[in-house]
């Protein structure tokens, strides 16, 4: 009779149905046997599955495959984990018994079992995520932060502990069981991060009188920051003539469609959430439109005034120059003239 392997490995994989759990994987396993031997025998430990061809177990996943004069064999069906141990091929022959042991290791897919919901916390408090994973061999368990400013693991175990978190921690957080059997499998876990507002950006304007003119409040926070705007301590509310206050989640706008003297002053932006609020002052100022004197004036400075840049005329053509000047500008003075009486 041959001798076998001490082992015999067996992979099995965890399919997922309507309903239980189930495992698919066939074993298939033989002796060889010739015509001395008289009677034959298989045993999971000391249970008798087989004496020949008289099944003596009671679980139906046990076949028997062949009974010949050469080989000896048998069949378990939808291998599971309790099948796990040693079997035993017994022959008998006519001077003495023989026996020749496998032992049958089953090896599982990793499988996460439990893990924490996502999760709402406030900037500064601690955390604590769970990753229970199951299988054959024993899965390992890794954390890893999904961000573009995280590196490599932030832990390498079934539990992941967070002091004091940080806005710049919120995310997803990915936990990873493998134990080389089949591909690691992925959970992924929400952490959100709340805070209160924080202004990042409040900018005066100026505006001349009778065109449009718009305020920019910018705010950070979560949750999303509500926005108000205030001047001289009066609430500006939506509707009022001539004024538009537009919000986004992290933005808010006030709007003058015509701006007149009395628009112009301090206004006040305050953004607020649960977790509390803070407030920005932003000045609309007037911005003063050029006059017809005053663009009078700077074309007369332009047109005296030699241009030293680059490509200026030479001194040789100064004169030139000047006279084209003169000529240029002498209805408009014309006009000045006529403007003045």
């Amino acid at each position: 009779m041959s001798q076998y392997p001490p082992f015999f490995v067996v992979r099995i994989q965890w399919a997922v149905c309507k309903g239980p759990i189930m495992m698919k994987t066939h074993l298939g396993t033989w002796c060889t046997i010739d015509n001395r031997v008289t009677r034959v025998a298989w045993l999971n430990r000391s249970t008798i599955l087989y004496a020949g061809n008289d099944k003596w177990c009671l679980d139906p996943r046990v076949v028997l495959l062949s009974n010949t004069q050469t080989q000896y064999s048998i069949e378990i069906q939808n291998v599971d984990v309790y099948d796990e141990g040693p079997y035993t091929c017994s022959v008998q022959t006519d001077n003495h018994p023989k026996t020749s042991r496998v032992h049958l290791i089953v090896q599982v897919s990793p499988k996460i079992v439990e893990i924490s919901s996502d999760i709402s916390i406030n900037e500064g408090n601690n955390i604590s995520l769970t990753c229970i994973a199951t299988g054959r061999p024993e899965p390992t368990v890794t954390w890893r932060h999904i961000s573009p400013k995280a590196v490599g693991f932030v832990s390498e175990d079934e539990y992941l502990e967070i002091q004091g978190i940080t806005r710049e921690q919120s995310g997803d957080y990915e936990c990873s069981a493998s134990n080389d059997v089949a591909a690691p499998v992925v959970r992924r876990v929400k952490v959100t991060v709340n805070y209160p507002p924080y202004i990042s950006e409040a900018k005066g304007t100026g505006v001349p009188v009778g065109q449009k003119g718009t305020l920019q409040c910018e705010a950070s926070a979560v949750p999303s920051a509500e926005f108000q705007w205030y001047k001289d301590d009066k609430r500006l509310v939506e509707g009022k003539k001539g004024v538009k206050v537009e919000n986004r989640p992290f933005l808010s706008k006030l709007i003058f469609f015509n701006v007149s003297e009395h628009d112009y002053g301090n206004y006040t932006c305050v953004a607020s959430n649960k977790l509390g609020h803070t407030n920005a002052s932003i000045t609309l100022f007037e911005l003063n439109e050029p006059t017809s004197s005053t663009l009078l004036q700077e074309v007369k400075t332009t047109a005296l005034t030699p241009w030293k840049g680059p490509g200026a005329v030479s001194e040789v053509n100064n004169g030139t120059s000047r006279r084209a000047g003169c000529i240029w500008l002498l209805p408009l003075l014309v006009l000045h003239l006529l403007l003045k009486f």
